[in-house]
């Protein structure tokens, strides 16, 4: 079900002010903000001591630590009568199973060595990097090992996740891969309604995902869109069943991508002029106002993304208080890191600013962002290509992007167009997916009813057609 708001449908009250989570109409009567119990989840994300020195091979291991009993109980329950063990042990003339990390060697991927090399022109351009020579290769604490054999879809892998493949050694020395096996669904806390029948019994609450804003130069982000959305969320936008949907929205997520960039800030302030200094500051004054108009209708949470004037490196730290002023004085601004995890009645979410599937569909034949985010559930971690291809802090001994639980809804910000479905799991697990636009692309926001984990896109349209 889709709801398109048109600028010929604008209604705005001129008695009574907006207050926080509650809404007045032109006949007098007040709709109630529906009202939710919120937990924040985001102190695994967070970096309490900065330490830059370590080896990234830590964060490997604990991964490969971590993920592998879940991934050899998976292997034992597909191949029971197939023994697991480890690269250095596998025989010559037994089908065996081995579990260990994934490398893909491409001969596209950039290296920072390519700055550098004389025939720059043999360097082929583009944002994907895989193709039909793509090698993969098990690594575990041991050793490492080539896998071959048409069981293996080269395309849909990426380095990092942490897989149990059957087979046997062939006469060239490589494991010659008969079928493959991941970690599964985590477990998952809570039951969601199966049906929408189930889920009448509770009137809807909605979590509004967002993306994208792109404030800056050259932004194509129409900004009467973005007042038509503002006025959505207040209740004083749309027809009367519109404002009632409006006051059933519990929570506001921001999934980064506030700015278009956020270079200039960072000039020195011997460089730039005083004009400069203003013409930088123009666009996070922007955000700061819309994210202080929102606070005052609904909660809101706000992630960094890769424009946006934080740490570049996973895990992102939240936007400092400084640059949101006016939003940062209201006690409903929620400044969150990215990845971002909390809680809604009970409902878990999970998401990012969408640079785990960006860098994922740079290295893989996937075309969907709601594929990858489906077989992030499946492998049990949302950001596998890091620290590789994807920048992240070098942890020692723990790897915050393994998915102990599986959440009821796994969205990712930042992307070219919007797009769901509902995954199911083994053993009763069931996520929503979701993968948000960028709203200077595509003017919308996209509802996700935590009673039963249906989706409600609302598009914004200033067209008078």
């Amino acid at each position: 079900m889709e709801t398109s708001v048109n600028f010929d449908e604008f209604v705005r009250t001129d008695t009574g002010e907006i207050s926080n989570l509650q809404l007045d109409k032109d006949n007098g009567t007040t709709i109630q903000r529906k009202e939710s119990s919120y937990v924040n989840h985001d102190s695994r994300f967070k970096i309490r001591k900065r330490d830059y020195e370590r080896q990234f091979a830590q964060l490997y291991f604990s991964r490969l630590v971590k993920l592998r009993p879940h991934v050899v109980k998976a292997a034992t329950a597909a191949w029971p009568n197939v023994p697991c063990v480890r690269v250095l042990d596998v025989p010559e003339d037994k089908e065996v199973c081995i579990v260990g990390t994934l490398y893909k060697e491409m001969s596209l991927k950039p290296s920072i060595l390519d700055e550098y090399t004389k025939d720059v022109g043999a360097q082929l351009g583009g944002n994907r990097f895989t193709q039909a020579g793509d090698v993969l290769v098990l690594e575990d604490e041991g050793g490492r090992v080539s896998l071959v054999g048409d069981a293996l879809d080269v395309g849909t892998m990426v380095t990092g996740v942490i897989v149990a493949v059957k087979g046997t050694v062939s006469e060239e020395g490589d494991f010659r891969v008969v079928d493959v096996c991941y970690a599964g669904h985590a477990p998952q806390s809570g039951a969601i309604s199966s049906s929408a029948a189930d889920g009448q019994e509770k009137s809807p609450a909605y979590v509004a995902l967002m993306s994208g804003f792109s404030f800056g130069m050259d932004s194509e982000t129409d900004m009467l869109k973005v007042e038509m959305m503002l006025d959505y969320c207040a209740g004083i936008l749309g027809s009367e069943p519109e404002q009632k949907q409006a006051s059933n929205i519990v929570r506001v997520v921001f999934a980064g991508g506030i700015l278009k960039g956020s270079s200039s800030l960072s000039q020195p302030t011997s460089y730039a002029s005083v004009r400069e200094q203003a013409t930088a500051l123009e666009p996070i004054q922007e955000a700061d106002a819309l994210l202080a108009n929102l606070c005052e209708t609904v909660d809101v949470d706000v992630m960094p993304g890769v424009t946006d004037p934080v740490n570049y490196s996973l895990p992102q730290q939240p936007l400092h208080r400084c640059l949101l002023p006016r939003a940062c004085s209201v006690s409903s601004l929620v400044r969150c890191t990215n990845p971002h995890a909390f809680e809604i009645d009970g409902v878990q979410f999970l998401g990012t600013s969408g640079q785990n599937v960006d860098d994922v569909m740079r290295y893989s034949t996937y075309e969907s962002p709601t594929d990858i985010l489906q077989n992030m559930l499946s492998w049990r971690h949302i950001i596998p290509t890091a620290p590789d291809s994807l920048a992240t802090y070098p942890y020692s001994d723990e790897d915050p992007f393994i998915l102990e639980e599986t959440p009821h809804v796994l969205f990712a910000g930042g992307q070219t167009a919007y797009g769901t479905t509902k995954v199911q799991g083994p053993d009763g697990q069931v996520t929503r997916v979701v993968s948000v636009p960028e709203f200077s692309r595509q003017p919308m926001m996209v509802l996700v009813n935590i009673r039963t984990l249906d989706v409600h896109p609302v598009y914004f349209d200033t067209s008078l057609e």
